[in-house]
């Protein structure tokens, strides 16, 4: 089952995702800007999201826990959520990966396509090249 996010799933959120701030998860509850994937009661999966340009929906977490990997999960997460952004009247989805993650083969398999990337090399926040995908929906 996927829904959306609620504070009742905090502790199992963190589990999953030890960057975002509660002040944010609490804005994601609020705003609907986060689902769960659920299986027998316990939270498997989970995937968050901002606004790009203040309109378009941008995946900036999508994560299985590692027992449940492999299983179709982190599709039907994305789907569900690409099919609420369509379902809002959005026309497109991004989302971005870094290049020496693999993360970017399964998105090309759901349509997202390469548009670009960025390096960061600012002392504390250096990193591989973080390579942004778009998706027409």
């Amino acid at each position: 089952m996927i829904r959306n996010v609620e504070s009742k799933d905090k502790s199992a959120w963190y589990a999953l995702d030890d960057v975002l701030s509660e002040s944010v998860f609490d804005e994601k509850v609020r705003n609907r800007q986060g689902y769960v994937c659920v299986e027998d009661e316990k939270v498997i999966g989970i995937l968050r999201y901002n606004l790009f340009w203040d309109s378009i929906p941008f995946c900036t977490l999508l994560r299985i826990d590692d027992e449940y990997q492999g299983r179709g999960y982190g599709k039907q997460l994305m789907e569900r959520w690409e099919q609420d952004m369509k379902s809002a009247g959005c026309g497109m989805t991004m989302t971005s990966t870094q290049v020496n993650e693999d993360a970017q083969h399964f998105y090309r398999k759901l349509g997202y396509k390469d548009a670009g990337g960025f390096v960061v090399d600012i002392p504390g926040y250096e990193q591989p090249m973080e390579m942004m995908m778009i998706k027409a929906i």
